[in-house]
């Protein structure tokens, strides 16, 4: 019997193991193959749902990128790729037409270099990283250009899908480097595509928020890292696979600064422009948003490690969709889920409670509704700042105000002042925090999901 992959199918239910470790186990019964490490992959579901369901998976990431991030609607028509990139100045990807056309002619001939990127391409260009990753200790590596004649003929020599023996010494370390920055200068989009520029900007923004939900000068690199983990999701496959090998040999490179003088900032300021900077723009027309690129291409450099990982809400999704529910929701949805079901249980308990004990114990149950209330009000305080976060607290005072009026007026039992609070707040709140999801129905014990109301859409049942 030959072994299967647990990145293959489901793994068995008594077995379980940490993400990103290895599982010693193996569930075969060849003796050559016993005792080998079987690699699980914690993304497998992530990765199933991008190539099965491109558009569910989409859904899914811009959803929760636009729980972190506001974006009006031209800049969401961008990231979705509804409207072409808008710069000051008129200046465009637009400009580059007659670019754009002899790339394709280029690409005709088998031409690497300025020509859209693939993952042939990559192929050839990863020669130049992977000499590159032996020699990070070279001083003012990517910044101290090298020999053009030497640059020529190993761009001729990848250009025609020859392998190269970099280290046979006929090339320099500089030289290399040099044509890595070429190579990324002359493709026809950035590698972080125009559609994507904008949220970088807004990504560059995100600061925390102090106790009283000021917005500080300091950056919340959580939510930074979250926000890039996200976006990287969605970018092309060959220009996702670009970006990590690029990112890891930028930070393997600023790890040896003390020997190459190339710190982060330093690589950043040699990389942005062919990373994230559009094309055909000037510094001029970037104006004010320099600064912020060169800093987002610095905080990408330094946390390189971490942004390749989906979110472990994402993870929970796409094993959920496959799993159990249809729906795609977002991570206020799963931790909302979670708060809801908690208090309905909470309130369920004092319900059956109170059928045997004293009046005494009015005062517990009451006080366990206001405390699960407390608990999901704190919640709501904690989101970024957005319209949705203001309709939430709108709502809270409401909500706040009827209960005061409920205490002067009337002394409700306790089983109807927690089925009534779970009543009114699952109506008015609920449908807010799960906008665009299907209808959520609590009950005391369980919560359930109705059939969504888009065609195809099946809920938690």
């Amino acid at each position: 019997m030959a072994a299967e992959a647990l990145s293959g199918g489901e793994p068995p239910a008594s077995n379980s193991c940490r993400s990103d470790a290895i599982c010693n186990f193996v569930i075969c019964n060849d003796s050559p193959l016993r005792g080998q490490p079987v690699i699980f992959n914690p993304d497998f579901f992530v990765e199933k749902l991008r190539h099965e369901k491109p558009e569910v998976f989409t859904e899914l990431v811009v959803s929760n990128i636009t729980r972190l991030i506001d974006l009006p609607g031209t800049e969401l028509a961008q990231l979705m790729g509804e409207v072409d990139l808008k710069l000051p100045g008129g200046a465009g990807p637009a400009a580059g037409f007659f670019r754009s056309l002899m790339s394709l002619k280029r690409k005709e001939k088998g031409v690497v270099f300025g020509s859209p990127l693939t993952e042939e391409g990559i192929a050839q260009i990863y020669q130049l990283i992977e000499y590159l990753h032996k020699n990070l200790r070279v001083e003012g590596l990517f910044r101290v250009p090298g020999n053009s004649v030497r640059q020529q003929l190993l761009r001729d020599a990848l250009n025609n899908g020859t392998d190269i023996d970099l280290d046979s010494g006929e090339f320099h370390s500089n030289d290399v480097a040099t044509l890595l920055k070429m190579f990324l200068g002359e493709l026809p989009e950035p590698l972080l595509t125009h559609k994507h520029f904008h949220v970088h900007l807004k990504i560059a923004d995100l600061m925390q928020f102090d106790d009283k939900g000021n917005k500080t000068s300091i950056p919340d690199k959580e939510r930074q890292i979250e926000a890039l983990q996200l976006l990287f999701l969605i970018l092309p496959p060959a220009n996702r696979n670009l970006l990590k090998l690029l990112l890891d040999l930028l930070y393997q490179t600023a790890k040896k600064q003390d020997k190459n003088k190339m710190s982060a900032h330093n690589l950043a300021l040699m990389f942005a422009p062919h990373v994230l900077w559009p094309k055909n723009v000037t510094a001029n027309d970037l104006q004010e948003n320099i600064t912020k690129l060169n800093t987002g291409m610095a905080f990408m450099i330094k946390h390189s490690q971490k942004l390749f990982k989906a979110p472990a809400y994402i993870r929970e999704c796409a094993r959920l969709y496959y799993l159990g529910s249809r729906t795609p929701v977002s991570k206020d949805d799963l931790d909302l889920t979670t708060s809801w079901h908690g208090m309905s249980f909470q309130l369920a308990r004092s319900q059956k409670r109170n059928r045997f004990d004293s009046c005494s114990q009015q005062e517990e149950t009451q006080q366990h509704t206001e405390e699960a209330l407390k608990e999901l009000f704190q919640h709501v305080h904690n989101m970024p700042d957005s319209a949705k976060k203001k309709q939430l607290i709108r709502q809270r005072k409401v909500l706040g105000n009827q209960m005061m009026s409920e205490k002067k007026n009337k002394s409700p039992t306790p089983e109807s002042v927690a089925m009534g609070e779970l009543k009114r707040v699952s109506k008015e709140n609920v449908s807010l925090f799960f906008s665009g999801s299907p209808t959520v129905t609590m009950t005391p014990t369980r919560l359930k999901w109705s059939e969504g109301k888009k065609e195809g859409r099946k809920g938690f049942l």
